[in-house]
C-alpha cells in the first residue's frame, strides 16, 4: 500500500513537471510583438492596456510588449527606428513615415474620426466658418490637424490665414480655451468627454466623422493599425494576430464598457466614468477591419490622396504601404 502511494506521488510529480515544462515551452514559442504606446491618458494606451489586462494577446498567440513614450513625436520615432514593431496611429502620419523610408505596412483600421472635435465657448460660434479672424488651438503636427485642414480647404477656409492656428497639444489647447487665449480648441477623446463633463456650456462646432462624411460621402479613420515589414518577416502571422486581438479589444470596449472603464481608471488614471461616457456618446468608436478588404483599403487610400491634394505630401505612397496576406 505504501509503495502504491509512493508510486502515485512520483507519478503526480512527474505529471506536474511535464505540465510546467509544456506551459513554459508554449510561452517560449509565443512571439513577442512590441508596440508604441503613450504615457498620456488617451485611447492609445487604453487599447493596449485592455489587451494586456484581459489576456487578449495570449489568446491570439503572441506576447504584447508595451513601450510607452511621453510624446507623440517619440511615439512615432520608436516605430520609425524599429524600437517597436507595431502601433495604431494616424493614416496620413504613417503615409509620411513610409515616404521617409519607414517600412510601415497598414493591416487594419482602429478608430473612426468621431472622436476628433473642435470646442468653442462662445455660443455665437457654431461652425469653422465662424472662426474666421479668430484663433484656434491645435496640434499642427498631428493627423487630426491634417483632417481638419482638409475639411477646411473643401469649405474654402484657409487654416493659418483665415483662422490663426496656435500650435498646442490637446491638453494645452483645452487650457488655452479655458483661459480665453483662443476662441476654439481641437481635442480628441477621452479629453473631449472630460470637457463635456466639466464645461457643459462649451459647444462642439466640428466633429471629424460628420465633417469627413460631408466632404467625401464615406467614413474616414482617425487611427489605423500598422506593423513594420521587418517585424512581419520575423512573425509572419503578426498582422493577423494583432488584428484579431484588436477586434477583441473593440468587443470589450463596446460590450463590456464598465470593465474597460475600470482598466482605464486603474492604468492611465482616467477619471472613472469618462471612458464609458466617450463610448456611450458614440464619439469613441472602435471599428477594426482588415485593411486588405478592398473597400476599407480604398477609404484609407482616399485619406492619403486628399492629404496630397491639401499639400501635406508631394505624392501618394505605393501599394506596399498596405499589408497583403
Amino acid at each position: 500500500m505504501v509503495t502504491s502511494r509512493r508510486g502515485l506521488a512520483v507519478l503526480a510529480t512527474a505529471c506536474a513537471v511535464a505540465l510546467i515544462s509544456a506551459t513554459a515551452s508554449i510561452a517560449q514559442q509565443r512571439p513577442k510583438i512590441s508596440v508604441s504606446s503613450l504615457t498620456l491618458p488617451v485611447f492609445n494606451p487604453i487599447v493596449w492596456n485592455i489587451m494586456k489586462a484581459r489576456g487578449l494577446d495570449a489568446k491570439n498567440g503572441f506576447e504584447l510588449d508595451i513601450k510607452a513614450y511621453p510624446s507623440i513625436s517619440a511615439f512615432y520615432a520608436g516605430f520609425a527606428t524599429g524600437e517597436t514593431d507595431a502601433l495604431i496611429g494616424g493614416p496620413t502620419i504613417l503615409q509620411k513615415l513610409y515616404q521617409e523610408g519607414v517600412p510601415a505596412r497598414i493591416f487594419g483600421t482602429g478608430f473612426t474620426l468621431a472622436d476628433l472635435v473642435v470646442f468653442a465657448k462662445d455660443d455665437k460660434i457654431k461652425s469653422l466658418a465662424d472662426l474666421k479672424g479668430k484663433q484656434l488651438a491645435a496640434d499642427m503636427g498631428g493627423s487630426q490637424f491634417q483632417v481638419l485642414k482638409i475639411y477646411a480647404n473643401a469649405k474654402g477656409i484657409d487654416l493659418g490665414k483665415d483662422i490663426t492656428v496656435v500650435n498646442a497639444n490637446f491638453a494645452v489647447a483645452r487650457a488655452q480655451l479655458e483661459a480665453d487665449r483662443v476662441e476654439a480648441a481641437l481635442v480628441i477623446e477621452p479629453l473631449a468627454s472630460i470637457i463635456v463633463k466639466q464645461n457643459p456650456g462649451w459647444n462642439v462646432i466640428f466633429n471629424g466623422a460628420q465633417g469627413w462624411k460631408e466632404i467625401t460621402g464615406q467614413d474616414g479613420w482617425e487611427i489605423v493599425a500598422a506593423m513594420r515589414a521587418d517585424a512581419i518577416e520575423r512573425t509572419p502571422n503578426g498582422p493577423k494576430m494583432l488584428l484579431a486581438a484588436l477586434q477583441d479589444v473593440a468587443e470589450v470596449l463596446h460590450n463590456e464598457t464598465d470593465a474597460a472603464d475600470k482598466i482605464a481608471a486603474d492604468t492611465v488614471k482616467l477619471p472613472p466614468g469618462i471612458l464609458k461616457a466617450a463610448v456611450d456618446s458614440k464619439r469613441l468608436n472602435m471599428i477594426v477591419q482588415p485593411a486588405w478588404d478592398p473597400a476599407t483599403r480604398k477609404s484609407i487610400a482616399d485619406m492619403m490622396e486628399r492629404a496630397v491634394k491639401a499639400g501635406f505630401y508631394e505624392k501618394m505612397p505605393d501599394e506596399k504601404i498596405f499589408y497583403a496576406p
